[in-house]
């Protein structure tokens, strides 16, 4: 989730341990997360479907443009991301082919 922009250098932040928060050093931390994240071997901002910190197999295909819309719509009517709908859908379907 992504909030507004903060005003740094007309507010004045304060961080725990003292520091006032500045665009240079909110950039700073920012990349040292993403560093973080990075050496985890994880996808900034997902997390992995497979456990601990290995990336989650990653499965594409194509589908036809009005698909793709009302997928999307429906996708925001259950407030879920795209790809949660359709690793739903497709959870569902290899389920009841087991069966």
């Amino acid at each position: 989730m992504v909030g507004p922009d903060l005003g740094l250098d007309e507010e004045e932040f304060i961080l725990k341990d003292g520091r006032r928060l500045t665009n240079e050093l909110a950039d700073e931390i920012a990349n040292e997360m993403l560093a973080e994240v990075r050496r985890r071997n994880l996808i900034p901002g997902g997390k992995s479907l497979s456990g601990g910190s290995v990336h989650s197999p990653r499965v594409q295909f194509r589908v036809p443009e009005e698909l793709r819309a009302q997928a999307e719509r429906v996708a925001e009517d259950e407030g879920v991301s795209l790809s949660a709908l359709a690793r739903h859908a497709l959870e569902d379907y290899v389920r009841s082919r087991a069966s």
